[in-house]
């Protein structure tokens, strides 16, 4: 389903000018430098320099890339110095003299007889040229062993991209077509079967040659007398589109794949629309310096989370795909496969948003925080590097899907501020949708709900009016309550707040000498809570996770009305 999916995207690019897909035999990859020739196949002055300004190679269209392994296998009119110059800097002359002859035999045998200037002057070079001359090249030393492209001296482009290179390697790769044949799994078509498929370049964490995501090289695979991917057979045609078709979802410049930890996430749809470059929006991914596009993506994202579908995203039904990948030595790792429909997943985006609604602490508290911005407020030091790879897959998936979030996601939510006793928006915008979406408790609010007489929220009320009357009375202190006592009084209710509240009864005495009323409003809050409390038989032992969270949410919200009140008595 994986391989038709992507198969069935790269025939939708193909018929897109606008995504630069390659066709079939050709593919991207990294190019170093150009030699230029003279018509008669010499070499017509330096070597053009197509790096960028830190050193990276330019990604371009060529002929391949062909599927190397230890063998000896050259590229079409292009490669690295050890094939196209016969001088590599390895020390193995004999086995660079074997990659070099390679390099010329199969330029040979594509080009021989094609009518093209190019073509001879290209062959004229192999014929002639001495692999002992490649030390005198200006620039050798930056050259030496990275990847090499011609180009014909006064004429615009690559030789490699003339019509004339590109049709005789078509017809090459058609006349090689061979081996042995089977029923296609993608396409059910019978065509003769590739032993390996090109690499898949850009997860992260992967080698940076590529990694494979259909491979066999072990003796078990052997055991019906299959080699290799004749144990999963998919056509030489259909294994190019799908590799071609990640490849294009994993490029540098995609705004099609997330990255947090050892998880590369790419994405796609099976119509046009912005329901891609929404999905990426809403879950934080690479975005582009276009301020229209943010204005826009954030209309829809606030369209979603109230349940409207912007038409802009495309067809609701059209097909989405979600793919999680993550390495496993030269093989790649399925962590996730998602198929659902655009209007899902915009539905489903909609009920997480609304889940997490919460009261703003700041003006600058992300209002639609993406899954990346939540977990990484719940990684030792923010850190995304120190996050779980299967958390963060488990929370995208239930984000995608519907489905309850997952346990751990609280635990890491509740554990992180028993650390570091900070309870902010985003942490507690998490416990809170983790409770209504697990159907812990459906009745949340955005703001302080007095109405609410579940034991946790009222312990955390009780315990933010403390705080705030302690700050009242004392000022600032080397050690708050928050810092002493947060997450015993979350998890220890009954052994730490009789001392909190006798405490109170100090602070109190102490504000009222100054601000009598201020003492009567803070006595107030707490006996009301407690007074709620009296009637559940006082503060209980313990209280479970589940309990903790409502605590911190309690907790949060009285902070926000205190607040607020403050802010309110400072504008009057």
């Amino acid at each position: 389903m994986i391989l038709q999916a992507l198969t069935d995207y790269y025939e939708r690019l193909s018929a897109d000018p606008k995504a630069d897909v390659p066709e079939f035999g050709f593919g991207r990859q990294g190019v170093h430098f150009a030699l230029p020739l003279n018509r008669d196949g010499g070499l017509a002055g330096r070597p053009l320099d197509l790096r960028d300004e830190k050193g990276r190679a330019r990604r371009i269209e060529v002929p391949g890339p062909m599927v190397r392994t230890v063998g000896v296998v050259p590229n079409f009119a292009w490669d690295n110095t050890g094939y196209v110059l016969g001088a590599d800097g390895k020390g193995k002359p004999a086995r660079t003299a074997e990659t070099h002859a390679a390099f010329k035999m199969l330029a040979t045998e594509v080009l021989g007889g094609v009518d093209d200037e190019g073509a001879s002057a290209l062959l004229a070079f192999l014929e002639g040229w001495d692999p002992l001359e490649a030390e005198a090249l200006p620039g050798w030393e930056d050259m030496l062993g990275l990847n090499l492209v011609f180009m014909l001296d006064g004429e615009p482009g690559f030789l490699h991209d003339r019509p004339a290179f590109r049709q005789a390697w078509l017809r090459h790769l058609e006349a090689c077509e061979g081996g042995e044949k089977g029923m296609c799994l993608v396409t059910g078509q019978v065509a003769p079967i590739p032993l390996t498929h090109a690499k898949i370049k850009g997860v992260i964490g992967a080698q940076t040659s590529g990694a494979s995501l259909v491979s066999f090289n072990f003796d078990a695979a052997k055991s019906f007398g299959k080699e290799q991917n004749l144990n999963a057979p998919v056509s030489e045609r259909a294994a190019f589109a799908y590799a071609a078709a990640l490849n294009h979802l994993l490029a540098p410049e995609s705004k099609r794949k997330l990255r947090v930890g050892e998880t590369t996430v790419v994405f796609w749809t099976g119509a046009p629309g912005e329901a891609e470059a929404f999905f990426n929006f809403a879950m934080g991914g690479k975005q582009a310096e276009d301020t229209d596009l943010v204005q826009r993506m954030e209309g829809y994202l606030s369209a979603v989370a109230q349940g409207k579908y912007p038409e802009e995203l495309g067809d609701a039904k059209a097909p989405f795909y979600l793919l999680g990948l993550s390495p496993n030595a030269a093989r790649l790792s399925v962590r996730f496969w998602h198929v659902g429909t655009v209007g899902g997943m915009a539905e489903n985006l909609g009920k997480h948003y609304r889940a997490l609604a919460l009261q703003r602490r700041f003006d600058s508290d992300p209002e639609h925080p993406s899954p990346w911005q939540l977990l990484r407020e719940l990684a030792p030091q923010r850190d995304s590097n120190n996050l779980s790879p299967l958390l963060y897959g488990q929370f995208v998936r239930s984000i995608v899907q519907g489905l309850p979030y997952p346990q751990t996601l609280l635990s890491a939510a509740v554990g992180r501020i028993r650390a570091d006793k900070e309870i902010n928006y985003l942490r507690t915008a998490v416990i809170k949708a983790f409770l209504v979406r697990n159907n812990v408790y459906e009745e949340m609010t955005m703001a302080l709900n007095k109405e609410n007489r579940e034991t946790g929220y009222l312990l955390g009320r009780l315990f933010a009016t403390l705080e705030r009357t302690q700050h009242t009375a004392l000022g600032n202190v080397n050690a708050s309550v928050r810092d002493k006592y947060f997450a015993s009084a979350a998890a220890t209710p009954g052994l730490v707040f009789p001392i909190l509240i006798n405490n109170a009864q100090n602070w109190l005495s102490k504000i009222a000498k100054d601000k009598g009323g201020l003492a009567r409003f803070y006595d107030g809050i707490i006996m009301e809570i407690v007074g709620s409390l009296d009637d559940r038989a006082g503060y209980p032992k313990t209280l479970s996770l589940d309990g903790q969270g409502l605590f911190t949410i309690g907790y949060y919200q009285q902070m926000q009305d205190f607040y607020t009140k403050k802010e309110k008595n400072t504008e009057d």
